[in-house]
């Protein structure tokens, strides 16, 4: 698969590598302690720093319902944990977090999550975190990854790092970004990036508000955990309430109308189109072109 992802915001589209096997004899199994219900995140304690990474190159880091659930299962084991004070969610190689998988046989799949249940994606864990989480963003960041990115504490990106959020050319009536868009970057640029789906370099997000710093790609980690260690010495009671005044600012979604769209028939061409390496039927004949959108 090339270096353009699909993402959606729940969904994204990369289908299962067939390479991607579950290692080891072991059946898939659910969370538990430090383990995150799936081999393809890693769960590292540097101190009083938790770290997450999202490690599934041969799908392009593309997140499994038991990945998306990990992720957010990571967050409420740090934050019920004394000797942890936050958490920093990376990913590997080139890409950050491009989505979510759509393949129907997920590999990981210990019968928990739903992969499209909206109440098991992480977040609003992201979002209304008592303890700080901060993104190192190290590549490609769509779908899932941005809206991580939106609600992390602080998101720091190597300058190699892109952005995108093509969700209305796979048929999706993202009312999340919708909503949350606007008030990170302004409306104009949200219809931007929503209405295009342009990709957008790390320079161009820092400048619009979309994360917070850029950094060179070498320094990232670095800077990421200085970032948290600053935000790990305010005083957590005060940090927490002004983190809950911050987190009215994005407002809420209109999570029926969504749930509404990834069930209609302009999100099932838009997933059909994206498998099938072509653009949906939705689009003009004079302005149809060789592969996806």
């Amino acid at each position: 698969m090339n270096g353009e992802i699909s993402g959606f915001s729940g969904v994204s589209g990369c289908s299962r590598s067939p390479g991607d096997a579950v290692t080891g004899a072991q059946p898939p199994r659910p969370p538990d302690g430090d383990w995150l219900g799936t081999p393809y995140l890693r769960f590292e304690r540097h101190g009083s720093i938790a770290h997450v990474t999202v490690d599934r190159p041969q799908a392009r880091n593309a997140l499994t319902g038991a990945m998306y659930f990990g992720i957010r299962y990571a967050i409420d084991h740090v934050n019920a944990d004394p000797d942890l004070a936050g958490l920093i969610i990376t990913g590997v190689d080139d890409v950050f977090i491009p989505g979510g998988d759509l393949g129907a046989d997920q590999v990981d799949d210990w019968g928990g999550p739903r992969h499209l249940g909206m109440d098991n994606v992480p977040f609003d864990a992201v979002r209304f975190s008592p303890k700080p989480v901060v993104s190192a963003i190290n590549g490609i960041c769509q779908g899932g990854g941005l809206l991580i990115a939106i609600f992390s504490d602080v998101a720091v990106a190597s300058d190699r790092a892109t952005f995108r959020a093509p969700e209305l050319y796979r048929g999706i009536a993202d009312t999340g970004y919708a909503q949350y868009l606007p008030a990170q970057i302004g409306p104009a640029r949200a219809k931007d990036m929503l209405f295009t789906g342009r990709k957008v370099t790390a320079a161009e997000a820092e400048a619009w508000g979309l994360i917070a710093r850029t950094v060179p790609h070498d320094q990232l980690m670095s800077e990421a955990t200085e970032a948290l260690a600053a935000a790990v010495r305010c005083a957590p009671q005060a940090r927490a309430q002004v983190k809950r005044v911050i987190s009215t600012s994005y407002g809420f979604y209109d999570r029926m109308s969504m749930a509404e769209s990834l069930a209609g028939p302009e999100a099932l061409e838009g997933f059909l189109a994206f498998k099938g390496r072509r653009q949906p039927s939705w689009v003009p004949a004079d302005l149809q072109s060789e592969g996806r959108l």
